[in-house]
């Protein structure tokens, strides 16, 4: 495929839709370039395992690493992040939610073997339940992690690691209370999980069928939410960065409205 020559200052959604998972990598590549080679090692290493992780893993029209490449862009792009930690943890920010049992078990990336059922979404994109069994999975595949990124790659990715559902709450309810905790703690994360939300958020209206309006009503009470954790001193954005956040958040709740606040039609 033959990519443009202005592809680093194209819209990222601009590109997938156009050049798909290939244009992603190579805006990804030009973002890096700046780095040392070292740095630019860690990355691609983190990339090549999110994507043998999420290798069969699809959101709505796309492959999943389509997302995590442009969640760790817009960290680089937009928020002129140059941390390479938070950069590498943007982009397995989803892999022990997802796919712990695969971390845990250390196969090849060429090995092929397929996805593991451990830590898998349901239908509603959250994670399943399992108790302690899960928990242990989970901590275990932060070890890997750990050992494979360092322990401040594998803290980062467990501030944004969704606990197993507990199926006497309400999913929403508990995932909203995760997220508060949990960016409370950990102001580099709450950059990781902006870049995620406006993804998913500002993103919105390039999901298709159900998922529009269970991602609007997910999503919606999370936005004051963000706008609060956002424009705090102790996160480690700059005031422009921070701006462009607050409009992209803006951006999102009018998205949320649009879908959610229609007048019901006349019978």
């Amino acid at each position: 495929m033959e990519l443009p020559p202005y592809l680093a200052t194209m819209p990222m959604h601009a590109i997938t839709e156009m050049h798909g998972e290939a244009g992603l990598r190579e805006r990804f590549r030009l973002e890096i370039e700046e780095f040392g080679d070292e740095e630019r090692g860690r990355l691609d290493e983190a990339l090549e395992l999110a994507g043998w992780l999420h290798r069969d893993d699809r959101r709505s029209r796309e492959p999943y690493v389509n997302h995590l490449l442009r969640v760790a862009i817009r960290m680089m792009h937009h928020y002129q992040v140059r941390d390479v930690d938070v950069i590498v943890a943007g982009l397995l920010h989803d892999a022990v939610e997802d796919h712990p049992a695969e971390l845990v078990s250390g196969g090849e990336l060429s090995s092929g073997a397929g996805p593991s059922s451990g830590g898998q979404r349901n239908s509603d994109g959250q994670p399943n339940s399992g108790g302690e069994l899960a928990e242990d999975l989970t901590d275990a595949a932060l070890v890997v992690l750990a050992e494979r990124f360092g322990v401040r790659v594998a803290r980062l990715v467990a501030a944004v690691t969704n606990p197993p559902w507990d199926p006497g709450r309400d999913r929403y309810e508990q995932y909203r209370e995760h997220v508060a905790a949990s960016l409370e703690r950990e102001p580099w994360a709450r950059v990781i999980k902006v870049s995620d939300f406006t993804d998913n958020g500002v993103g919105v209206i390039h999901s298709v069928g159900p998922k529009v309006e269970s991602s609007a009503r997910k999503y919606r009470p999370l936005v004051p939410v963000y706008r609060d954790l956002v424009t705090r001193a102790d996160t480690p954005l700059s005031e422009p960065v921070k701006r462009h956040i607050l409009d992209q958040l803006d951006l999102a709740e009018q998205r949320f409205s649009a879908i959610l606040d229609q007048p019901a039609h006349p019978a």
